[in-house]
């Protein structure tokens, strides 16, 4: 009988095998873009999420809208209430792969300074959202 020494997990080691869709959570909310500020303000009161995917007309994901950066909006001298969500998100994304390691997308939130993240699949819909724990 030959013993095995068993060698304990590091936890990075199991932080780099984990992928984004470990750890992702359910999409939640998705609103299209045509939506006005104001009233993607309301569905993040009544859904009591801090965030909402916002998709195209064709359900494709085109990024992430917080509560806060929605009141910023609604705050700010340049504010009409005909302003829509397509008006305010700038460039796509940014988004993650559920196939991503959790270590390379924590990095790449971290950095970007980003609460959270869209993870998207090969076509570009959604299909949950990678959050960072407080």
């Amino acid at each position: 009988m030959t013993l095995v020494q068993m060698q304990p997990r590091s936890a990075h080691a199991d932080l780099v095998r984990r992928t984004v869709d470990d750890a992702m959570e359910a999409a939640g909310p998705q609103v299209c873009d045509d939506m006005t500020v104001e009233v993607a303000l309301a569905v993040t009161a009544s859904s009591r999420t801090d965030h909402l995917l916002v998709c195209d007309e064709d359900g494709l994901c085109t990024g992430l809208i917080t509560r806060e950066r929605l009141s910023a909006i609604r705050d700010s001298a340049a504010y009409t209430d005909r302003l829509r969500l397509r008006d305010v998100l700038g460039d796509r994304g940014p988004f993650t792969s559920p196939m991503t390691a959790m270590a390379e997308a924590e990095h790449a939130m971290r950095y970007r300074k980003l609460a959270a993240l869209p993870v998207v699949d090969e076509q570009g819909s959604a299909l949950g959202v990678l959050a960072l724990a407080r």
